[in-house]
């Protein structure tokens, strides 16, 4: 019996994996399901199970949790801890090389308490130590790193408290790297060791010759800010040797920068590094610990490339590179292989956030029907008249390419013409209004042909950003995603449901600041990158709730997030599965008004006072009754109580 043809249907949801490229971006943590809604994959128990993000704000709500609102999964960060550690693993078993991997986490990269007590609980298997950059994170790190086969790595500028704790984590049996980053550090430390009896372990940082590519490419090469050139690595050993302290160098550190895209920039700095710390055994310095720095990279775009949003390899070669370098330079000198750090933090923690938003409203420009142009009207706009008028008759069935541009030009020429009329006052407001109309008209009509008879110049291609409509969601860039206004930061943009339906319109996503940088209008999707964002329309008279979701921003984005229009922290959740069943914890409400407005020194005790006083004084003068005072001041402290940002 032959069988009756499957209908396929208008969009689907791998159309829709496709279009906005999470199979390449999401590291098989996050996908699409048959009912079109974004998912997560979650453990639950050994087994992993794809629970629906669209599920799990549906709970949130239910619970109380307003949107915006970011989501933590700790599975994905013991998965990205797991992926590393294994990954070295593996490299080194393979290449049979004879030094271990201890890597350490850079707090820097997400300070938050969550991160770092699950990373010290569940790293602790792999030996997975710490990086502290300051005297506070050293102090989060001594509070909760009590393994002592991991390493804490102490980098950044140094004062005598900050050596004292380190040394006295030493004394304690932890395994504490002070890290020279200036020369001068050094006699520092060595008068607070023979003050307390210690003889400190030491790592110095080297900068690197060689520069990489990427955002953070400054971090190398002799123009780097941080580390040591040979020369000074050189009077270091020097001093050291004569002080009888040599023994006391066990690490060679450098860093290359965040985010290298780039496995043959990683290969030529493992290379330098490994060269450096050969001749520094061979100058007699104890060693045995290299520390590569971060650098390893994501996908943010799922591109592929060498760009500073991706990355042309994936961990495990990453690891094997690494393993292959060093052991290529220390055989071929005969030094014993190098116990391996690496400080990787975003690949740990970048997948382990995501931001859902909600939209709050649309802009796009909508034309009425042109009205008649009545007499007396000037010829300019009688002229896009009778263009309006062609595109409805004739053009509607002889067009071609050539004719099609000139329609574009034309209204283009009217147009602007009509407003410098305007600016003269030859143009009244209305007929520029009608003129505006009969413009747009014609733009759309333009815009609906061009894949039918194709298109070129540079003029054509304007038309889809012109066109581009609006979409206000409720969320602060500069609050949840400082890194997309301050370095062009690409992150994954993509609705959370209606994965079924085809999105139609093209957009640009605002947030709810009054500033013209708040907004994200660098999108990757369809395999390449865009400066507009399909999306479907949105019916706000039915109710429709449409919610996004903001990917890949468990690092960084946190921390560095400021108070734009005084919008502060987000609610947050964090969410895994249980015998089947979704479990929330760690659920934190986000700042409310008052919160925010203590953070920059108001007293909200005052501002209630100084309201009041107001509030009485128009009481007294008769412009407000007694009952109205009480709504008023109700309705200021409920806002004081309130969250920062919109409430449904």
């Amino acid at each position: 019996m032959e069988k009756r043809p499957v209908k396929t249907p208008a969009w689907s949801i791998e159309q829709s994996a496709s279009m906005y490229g999470i199979n390449d971006w999401g590291h098989g943590y996050f996908g699409i399901s048959a009912k079109g809604e974004v998912t997560v994959s979650l453990k639950d128990g050994k087994k992993s199970k794809d629970v629906s993000l669209a599920q799990i704000v549906r709970g949130l709500r239910d619970r109380g949790t307003q949107l915006p609102v970011l989501i933590r999964f700790g599975d994905l960060l013991r998965g990205r801890i797991d992926e590393l550690n294994e990954g070295f693993a593996s490299a080194i078993k393979e290449a049979n090389y004879q030094g271990v991997y201890r890597g350490v986490y850079p707090i820097k990269v997400n300070q938050q308490h969550e991160v770092i007590e699950e990373i010290t609980r569940y790293g602790r298997k792999y030996h997975y130590g710490l990086e502290a950059g300051s005297k506070p994170e050293l102090i989060a790190a001594l509070a909760y790193m009590h393994d002592p086969l991991a390493y804490i790595v102490c980098n950044g500028y140094k004062d005598e408290e900050f050596i004292d704790l380190a040394l006295y984590a030493q004394k304690m049996g932890l395994q504490v790297i002070l890290v020279l980053e200036m020369p001068s550090e050094l006699e520092l430390i060595l008068k607070r060791s023979r003050k307390m009896g210690v003889r400190p372990m030491l790592g110095v940082r080297f900068r690197l010759s060689s520069e990489s590519a990427g955002h953070w490419s400054a971090s190398g090469g002799d123009a780097s800010v941080f580390g040591l050139n040979i020369s000074q690595v050189m009077r270091t050993v020097d001093f050291l040797r004569e002080q009888g302290m040599l023994d006391c160098l066990r690490m060679l550190h450098y860093h290359q920068g965040s985010q290298i895209p780039n496995i043959r920039a990683i290969r030529q700095a493992v290379t330098e590094a490994t060269r450096v710390y050969v001749g520094l055994v061979q100058e007699g310095a104890k060693m045995g610990i290299l520390d590569l720095g971060g650098g390893l990279a994501i996908s943010y775009d799922g591109l592929k490339g060498a760009s500073s949003a991706s990355s042309n390899y994936e961990m495990r070669e990453y690891c094997a590179d690494v393993i292959e370098a060093i052991t290529e330079v220390t055989a071929e000198a005969g030094v014993a292989h190098p116990d391996i750090i690496t400080e990787s933090g975003r690949a740990v923690v970048a997948y382990y956030s995501v931001l859902i938003i909600n939209i709050l409203d649309v802009n796009r420009f909508e034309t009425n029907s042109p009205t008649v142009v009545t007499k007396g009207a000037p010829a300019l706009l009688k002229n896009l008249m009778d263009l309006y008028g062609e595109t409805k008759t004739t053009l509607s069935t002889k067009l071609t390419r050539e004719r099609l541009q000139e329609v574009y030009n034309d209204a283009v020429y009217y147009r602007d013409k009509l407003r410098t009329e305007f600016s003269y006052g030859k143009v009244t407001l209305r007929q520029r209004s009608q003129g505006e109309e009969l413009y747009w008209e014609i733009m759309n009509f333009v815009s609906s042909k061009l894949k039918s008879t194709g298109h070129d110049g540079a003029q054509m291609e304007r038309l889809a950003a012109v066109q581009t409509d609006f979409y206000y969601g409720n969320f602060s860039v500069f609050q949840s995603l400082p890194d997309l206004w301050a370095i062009d930061q690409i992150f994954p943009v993509m609705p959370i449901h209606r994965l079924k339906e085809k999105p139609e319109r093209s957009v640009v996503l605002s947030d709810i600041t009054c500033d013209s940088d708040g907004k994200i209008c660098h999108f990757a999707h369809s395999e390449e990158l865009h400066a507009t964002l399909p999306l479907h329309d949105i019916d706000f008279k039915v109710g429709e709730d449409y919610m996004l979701g903001i990917f890949l921003v468990g690092a960084y984005q946190e921390t560095l997030g400021d108070l734009h229009n005084l919008l502060g922290d987000t609610n947050v959740a964090s969410v895994r599965i249980d015998n089947g069943k979704l479990k929330y914890s760690n659920e934190l409400e986000g700042d409310t008004v008052a919160e925010v407005l203590s953070y920059v020194e108001y007293d909200p005790k005052e501002l209630v006072t100084r309201l009041r006083n107001l509030a009485e004084s128009a009481v007294v003068s008769k412009r407000i009754t007694a009952t109205e005072r009480r709504e008023i001041m109700g309705a200021f402290e409920e806002g004081l109580r309130g969250y920062t940002y919109f409430e449904s």
